[in-house]
């Protein structure tokens, strides 16, 4: 397989995890929730400010929002086992799957640091 051909699968991935992330009503057990000390709302909106940003840049990031994604799958792998809620846990593994496509797509950063 070809590296286009690997780049549009990837791009399709995150596309279509997406498009399910946005049809997602965000759970009611982690509004306003902290589990950790993490607060659910916001590290919802960093990630899908990320995966959005890395869409319309054609599937790259610059440096600032790959720190910002590898943070908040560092804040998700600490939540997770703190959640037992079947919903919650269905809506974060699949914003972690998310912010993972988005960081590890293998492209390089660009400069743009204004958000």
């Amino acid at each position: 397989m070809s590296r286009v051909d690997r780049t549009s699968e990837h791009e399709t991935n995150v596309a279509r995890l997406w498009q399910e992330h946005l049809r997602a009503a965000f759970p009611p057990a982690l509004r306003g929730a902290e589990p950790g000390g993490i607060d659910m709302v916001l590290l919802d909106a960093d990630i899908a400010g990320c995966v959005s940003t890395w869409q319309n840049n054609g599937g790259s990031l610059e440096t600032e929002r790959q720190r910002i994604l590898r943070d908040c799958i560092a804040d998700l792998d600490q939540v997770l086992p703190l959640l037992s809620e079947a919903e919650a846990l269905r809506y974060c593994r699949r914003l972690r799957e998310l912010a993972q496509l988005a960081l590890g797509s293998g492209s390089q950063p660009t400069e743009e640091t204004t958000f």
